[in-house]
């Protein structure tokens, strides 16, 4: 029998890139990572797929990584996975009129526990700071990006295409998630190439906002860029006013997110027969969306409806106010006056001027690239998942597991042995289900530096000794979203939940991806422990017009549950104005 139970913690440290960090692998892998998801999606799939970015940029030359042809890129400690915090560090020092300090500034806003940056021969190569220059000019100059826009239609036509999974065999199941691993391969390439850019244009706009005296304006000047990661929530709140439209589909959501589907074909009138259809199309759309949604385990919004459903309840009871498509039209118009206002001061300066409207031009591109290159993504991994589910489906109706997402337990390697002799696995899947549960008990490790942490190094969640912040309390972090607004603070920890949120909160969240966005809009705020610029949160805040304040340590620990705040996305701040009663 296999008793290999060493899948959470399996990476080892090479000399090459010795420093490894959660910063910003929070935002897009904050649970722990299934032994299936590590050794075919991310091993298979993203880290050739980031090799082959950093090559394309001219960041790295393939005999630079190491093991070239099965480079291991993202390092799983403790179940966990770390962005590889040398290797950006590197691209920072290549990279013309940029640093590795720089780099950090992107990933961790202000972090003591960041090591310095240690500086290797070889780190230093004109060639490739030369090819690193042509791929700036071309981030400040593209108006489009074609490649974006063809994944796009691939994706998409892969999930209009999907045959009726129920209908395969047990093999072809498992040979069409294998299939979709080229094509992660090749969208995350492109995700990764457009990210790695999409901070020059904010970075040039900070610099003129700094000239002109106010860096903050700069947070203005990035309001309103449609993102993909946005349109879900606008489609949500059309769901949330058809439902407000009739009777019988509201009184359907007050049975809760739980009863709403079976309440609603049990009516069979045309009010509930639209909602269905309705919301049958926005799982189409939409449905691949989700909380950790790059690890196959996580549940999309298509695999459990509820999550979405649970959204479109909150979005309901919300202000016409609220309303995303009013808070972006502010938000733009925010944008175009700064902005013109910027022009008028700098006019006589062609230079300052150029450069002032490239880097707009860049800024709106290539942040809207990345939220759009990562939907790609997240829709081919959602073709693993649900392909993968359906055979788990089939394995419990066979008595050979006890419940679908074991199946996520076996690694690619032993895929094959489950088709063939599952009875051979099953004590071992249980085994690791039992391990993989305990894993989301513990906080990981910010920084591993040299050294593989012990699982013993990780903080165990609810430990927290930090106090609570009193009356007039002033937290800093990372200015994310302009504007200001003051309301009761609502402590979320997993945005499957979202039913302790109301209208008008301030949402305090330990991170956020894309399956947190439905909350922001009813939100009057948004403040996270972590990110920096170029964070999700603060990408989608501004999107939707919601002040955003991001890298404020242990907020939702120290934060008191229920306390008034006010929060000013223009100074980063969060001010604690009076406990809960």
């Amino acid at each position: 029998m296999n008793t290999d139970n060493t899948w959470f913690a399996d990476s080892s440290l090479g000399e090459r890139f010795p420093a490894w960090t959660r910063g910003n692998a929070a935002d897009v892998f904050p649970n722990p990572f299934s032994p299936l998801g590590q050794s075919l999606v991310l091993r298979k799939g993203m880290s050739l797929g980031l090799r082959d970015a950093y090559i394309a940029l001219g960041a790295l030359s393939y005999d630079e990584f190491e093991k070239p042809d099965a480079p291991d890129l993202f390092k799983m400690f403790g179940g966990y996975i770390y962005n590889p915090l040398t290797m950006t560090r590197i691209l920072g020092a290549r990279m013309p009129g940029a640093s590795p300090e720089m780099i950090d500034q992107a990933f961790f806003d202000e972090r003591d526990e960041v090591p310095p940056y240690e500086e290797q021969s070889w780190h230093a190569s004109p060639d490739h700071e030369a090819k690193l220059g042509e791929s700036m000019g071309w981030a400040m100059s593209a108006t489009t990006l074609p490649e974006l826009e063809a994944d796009q239609v691939m994706v998409r036509a892969q999930r209009a295409q999907r045959p009726d999974l129920s209908a395969l065999t047990d093999a072809a199941l498992l040979a069409r998630a294998r299939s979709m691993v080229p094509l992660v391969q090749r969208t995350f390439e492109n995700a990764m190439r457009v990210s790695s850019l999409a901070s020059l244009g904010p970075g040039a706009l900070g610099a003129v906002c700094e000239g002109l005296g106010d860096a903050s304006l700069s947070i203005r000047l990035l309001a309103g860029i449609e993102v993909d990661s946005g349109a879900p929530s606008h489609a949500m709140w059309e769901l949330g006013r058809l439902a407000n439209d009739s009777e019988a589909v509201s009184a359907a959501f007050a049975l809760g997110p739980d009863g709403v589907l079976d309440a609603l074909r049990a009516d069979g009138g045309d009010a509930a027969s639209t909602f269905l259809a309705e919301f049958e199309q926005f799982l189409v759309d939409h449905g691949a969306r989700g909380q950790n949604e790059y690890d196959p385990i996580s549940p999309s919004w298509e695999v459990s409806p509820r999550i979405a459903l649970a959204a479109i309840d909150l979005m309901r009871r919300s202000d016409e106010a609220q309303a995303p498509s009013r808070r972006h039209d502010v938000a733009v118009a925010e944008r175009d006056r700064v902005a013109a206002e910027i022009l008028s001061k700098i006019a006589k300066d062609a230079e300052t001027a150029g450069m002032f409207e490239a880097a707009m031009g860049s800024a709106q591109v290539f942040l809207a690239g990345r939220e759009r290159a990562k939907t790609n993504v997240v829709v081919i991994i959602n073709e693993i998942r649900v392909a993968v589910r359906e055979y788990g489906r089939r394995l419990v109706e066979r008595g050979l597991i006890d419940q679908i997402e074991q199946i996520f337990m076996v690694t690619n390697e032993e895929l094959n042995r489950v088709r063939h002799q599952p009875e051979t696995m099953r004590d071992t899947l249980a085994e690791r289900w039992l391990q993989f549960q305990a894993l989301h008990d513990s906080f990981p490790v910010f920084i591993v530096n040299g050294e593989v942490p012990a699982l013993t190094d990780m903080t165990k969640r609810g430990t927290s000794t930090a106090q609570k912040a009193a009356p007039g309390t002033v937290l800093t972090g990372a200015a994310g979203s302009g504007g200001s607004a003051t309301g009761r603070a609502r402590v979320i920890l997993d945005a499957a939940n979202p039913e302790e949120l109301e209208p008008g909160d301030v949402l305090i969240a330990p991170q956020t991806d894309p399956s947190w966005v439905p909350l922001f809009v009813p939100a009057a705020a948004v403040v996270v422990n972590v990110g920096a610029m170029g964070s999700h949160a603060m990408i989608v805040s501004r999107e939707l017009g919601v002040p955003c304040v991001a890298s404020v340590a242990d907020a939702t620990d120290i934060i008191p549950n229920g306390a008034m705040v006010t929060v000013d996305g223009n100074a980063g701040t969060v001010t604690i104005d009076a406990l809960p009663v």
